[in-house]
């Protein structure tokens, strides 16, 4: 029987359960990752999801059918697969996981050999047409691999916390909000080694999201964070993910803390302690991690947006570092991987050596370069797109520094624009930042929505 592979994207597969994503594509999938990647052990695990044990089990039945063994480490966040898969130098790894998606959503996650990703490029598009082909006996099976149930915790745990010296974290008040999804398990653990107060929001791990769709990404899901911290006179806020591979950052004012400027804090926390390393960032906007980066001794590199890139950057450079907008953040000795759990520990850290507040670093960073954020706007396809880019095209190409390096860019003098289309959904992305111009930014951000909006 055929199975529904519309879930296959450019990263991952996706899609609604029981539809798009269920038993009998994970178990296909299972039966023939092993015999593309040549792989003998493997580490799966799931989120919160109440779909995803399910999934599990067809997986693993299909990966041991096709004589691989199983190394499940059950409900966890999307980096523990890559940890684990590195940690344990394994062939492979799948988290089954959608993310930030509805509930309704699941998915699977893949990396291969010495956690690298597996992409379009690199063999996702070999796994969708092996899973498609009905001519194939499914029926048949290899020797059975073996399951083992591995607990991962303490590993994975002391990993995170090498990170920084917890001797020198200051005891802040913390509320963490980790919106019912994979992260709670993992603060209740750190907890106890850090000397956090910590107040929890919606803690307790619940596949209904109850409290909605854990992405603090989407503006609308920051209110309780923001009111938590605000509420609690914490020093900052952090919000998680479903599968907290990325966390998003408050201030003591309740503000969130645009992901650029992420970026520009870790490069700092990593460089006073490792001047000359390498740091990764993407197009979208630059110039405030250049000038950390440079400032402290370090070589800021730029590439492409998106996770399969910057790894791979990460891995010819030898970055410690590398960052993007999105809030994913990857470390070079977390096996070049995005990590949720690292970036707020660093940023804490940071926070305890300065003596300031976290509104009076951000404060600095916003007005030397203001930012628009990332300013979404729906599109009807790739043609509507490729229709957008070309009018931005004709009347700012030629004004200025144009590249075409990510999406369409253009540098001028005091302010700088990154225009690009979505690899994952219907929209077309705008970043603008200028040198310490409020007005300007505002005025180019009008300008430039006005032609991308009609």
């Amino acid at each position: 029987m055929s199975v529904n592979t519309s879930g296959f994207g450019p990263y991952d597969i996706r899609g609604i359960y029981p539809t798009s994503i269920n038993q009998d594509l994970a178990y296909r999938v299972g039966r023939v990752f092993p015999e593309l990647f040549g792989a003998k052990k493997i580490a799966v695990g799931h989120d919160i999801r109440l779909s995803g044990p399910t999934l599990n089990d067809a997986l693993i039945r299909g990966l041991t059918e096709a004589g691989c063994d199983v190394y499940d480490i059950g409900q966890c966040g999307t980096e523990m697969i890559y940890f684990t898969t590195g940690f344990k130098n394994f062939d492979g790894g799948i988290m089954i996981t959608a993310s930030h998606n509805p509930k309704e959503y699941n998915g699977m996650k893949f990396v291969g050999r010495e956690v690298r990703p597996i992409s379009p490029q690199t063999g996702l598009l070999l796994v969708k047409e092996k899973v498609e082909d009905d001519s194939r006996d499914w029926s048949y099976r290899k020797a059975t691999g073996t399951v083992y149930h591995l607990d991962i915790l303490h590993d994975y745990i002391k990993r995170i916390l090498s990170y920084v010296d917890i001797k020198n974290l200051k005891p802040f008040k913390v509320v963490i909000n980790t919106g019912n999804g994979s992260a709670g398990p993992i603060i209740n653990e750190l907890e106890k080694f850090l000397p956090f107060e910590i107040i929890k929001v919606h803690n307790n791990t619940n596949g209904f999201f109850p409290n909605g769709v854990p992405n603090p990404f989407l503006q609308d899901a920051r209110a309780e964070t923001s009111e938590a911290v605000i509420k609690n006179n914490a020093d900052c806020g952090v919000a998680f993910d479903g599968d907290f591979d990325r966390c998003f950052l408050f201030d003591e004012k309740g503000e969130f803390i645009e992901g650029y400027y992420m970026v520009g804090f870790l490069a700092a926390a990593f460089l006073q302690k490792n001047r000359g390393e390498k740091i990764i960032y993407d197009p979208r906007a630059i110039w405030n991690t250049i000038e950390i980066t440079e400032s402290l001794g370090g070589i800021p590199i730029v590439c492409k947006s998106g996770h399969t890139y910057v790894k791979n950057k990460m891995r010819e450079e030898n970055a410690i570092y590398g960052g993007e907008l999105s809030s994913h953040h990857y470390f070079r000795d977390f096996y070049y991987c995005d990590s949720g759990m690292i970036p707020w520990l660093l940023i804490l850290e940071l926070l305890s050596h300065s003596g300031k507040k976290l509104s009076e670093l951000l404060a600095e960073r916003i007005k030397k370069y203001p930012v628009s954020g990332e300013i979404n706007t729906k599109v009807s396809g790739t043609e509507k797109v490729k229709e957008i880019m070309t009018k931005i095209k004709n009347k700012y190409g030629e004004l200025g520094k144009a590249s075409t390096f990510d999406g369409f860019g253009v540098d001028f003098e005091n302010w700088r624009f990154n225009l690009r289309g979505s690899q994952t959904e219907p929209y077309i992305r705008l970043n603008v930042e200028t040198k310490g111009d409020v007005a300007l930014l505002k005025e180019k951000t009008d300008e430039l929505l006005k032609i991308i909006r009609g």
